[in-house]
């Protein structure tokens, strides 16, 4: 029986979540804090798949300023989520015993399996965390897109996006005392005011499937089963 008010979800993170305090690459305690949340909400009854950004690593769009023409860049950080999928998977495994799959979307058999759509309902529905990388293949895509094609590919109910805030605001609410938190917003709110929560074609693709949208806080241990067990934790776009 799963005590799970959803019966498959999508989480996206963020690479700078790896990166813990420091920011960048990959540290330790930040890598097993995830991977325990993970862990937790499968015991739920979940079917989890997860998203995971490069940006601890290596970001795209900082590149120009380097002379980096953007595709170029952007496989670059595609490259840097296939890192970040393979040691989540590793700590998944190896501390919590839960089988895993990393399925990339560019091919590279040695590390990880090639995204076959098919393959990943199979894996999901046999209880494995399925961990998709390498963003959608295809440049000028952010990972939100690619955490939302594959949330739709593979029958997720909802997208868990974390973040370090506990909702959507009006204004950076790090910069701005005053800044009001919305508990409930419809897609066409977020694209009309120009909401900083995914872009605007992964908003778009949401919409169109009516695909939810949780915005949490990854903070405290459970901010994940909170987030899909309480109401009143975070912000849902619908």
């Amino acid at each position: 029986m799963s005590d799970c008010k959803y019966g498959h979800i999508m989480l996206k993170l963020s690479g700078e979540m790896l990166g813990g305090n420091q920011g960048y690459g990959i540290e330790s305690d930040a890598l097993v804090k995830i991977a325990s949340e993970i862990v937790e909400v499968h015991k739920l009854g979940c079917k989890v798949s997860v998203v995971i950004g490069g940006g601890n690593i290596f970001r795209g769009s900082a590149a120009a300023k380097w002379g980096i023409e953007r595709a170029s860049a952007d496989y670059m950080g595609m490259l840097a989520t296939i890192i970040n999928g393979l040691a989540l998977q590793a700590i998944i495994e190896n501390k919590f015993n839960l089988q895993t799959r990393v399925m990339t979307a560019i091919s590279m058999p040695e590390l990880a399996e090639p995204y076959i759509r098919r393959k990943a309902i199979k894996h999901l529905e046999a209880g494995r965390v399925v961990i998709f990388a390498g963003g959608t293949g295809n440049p000028l895509f952010t990972t939100d897109t690619a955490a939302t094609l594959r949330a739709r590919e593979v029958g997720a109910d909802i997208i868990l996006k974390a973040t370090k805030v506990d909702g959507i605001y009006d204004k950076d609410p790090m910069k701005y005392p005053d800044a009001k938190k919305f508990d409930e917003l419809t897609y066409l709110d977020v694209i009309s005011k120009r909401l900083d929560v995914m872009d605007a074609t992964a908003i778009t693709m949401c919409m169109e499937a009516g695909l939810p949208i949780m915005v949490f806080k990854l903070g405290e241990p459970g901010s994940v089963s909170r987030a899909l067990t309480n109401p009143n934790i975070g912000t849902i776009v619908k």
